[in-house]
């Protein structure tokens, strides 16, 4: 039986480089007069035991939010993987659960859903999906992951891969699906972060 406060570490994924929004550090913009990352932590924290942050820059804005902060393994901002990579590193519980900073709305069950279809098939990855239309989506970066994963992930990642959703594919995983599609709506570009300033 997992325990979420015993079993789950989370982590948050704030290490990317913005792109979209003109290399920017986009878990430090503001939304709702906080930053990105502090909704993602604050909606996070009651549904895990630890917590961790992701980012390769600005680290001591992030730890001041009173939380662990750890830089990718791997240079050249490989992406979600190597900010996974990085929390499976420094994890210390079996389990960890992964989000990235820029979904203010993702579910507050998300965790225990996703622990739910984890322990139902014993599998060592757990990936959230949505529908789209008659569609599953994909949306591999929120996902709950057996610790044990880490050299499986290395190696993955040292070969030169990126996709999240690959990874997840070739180990024994499990689709869980959340009906509300618009709970995973993510903040790419400021216009986006403008529009959705209000609540």
């Amino acid at each position: 039986m997992i325990n979420a406060r015993k079993d789950i570490t989370g982590l948050i994924l704030a290490g990317g480089r913005g792109s979209r929004m003109g290399g920017i550090d986009k878990g430090l913009q503001s939304y709702l007069g906080r930053p990105l990352a502090l909704h993602a932590l604050e909606r996070l924290r009651p549904q895990v035991g630890r917590l961790m942050v992701n980012a390769n820059r600005n680290l001591e804005r992030y730890r001041a939010m009173s939380v662990a902060v750890w830089p990718d393994e791997v240079p050249d901002f490989p992406g979600p993987l190597g900010g996974m990579l990085a929390g499976l590193v420094h994890c210390e519980t079996r389990l960890m659960a992964t989000v990235p900073c820029d979904t203010p709305g993702f579910p507050r069950d998300l965790v225990e859903r996703l622990a739910s279809g984890l322990e139902r098939e014993d599998a060592d990855i757990a990936v959230a999906y949505t529908r789209e239309g008659g569609d599953l989506r994909a949306q591999p970066v929120f996902c709950l992951m057996k610790s044990s994963l880490k050299d499986a992930l290395a190696a993955f990642v040292g070969a030169g891969e990126r996709k999240t959703e690959l990874f997840a594919h070739e180990q024994r995983n499990i689709r869980v699906v959340f009906e509300h599609g618009a709970d995973f709506f993510n903040i790419n570009t400021l216009e986006e972060l403008e529009q959705h300033r209000a609540p």
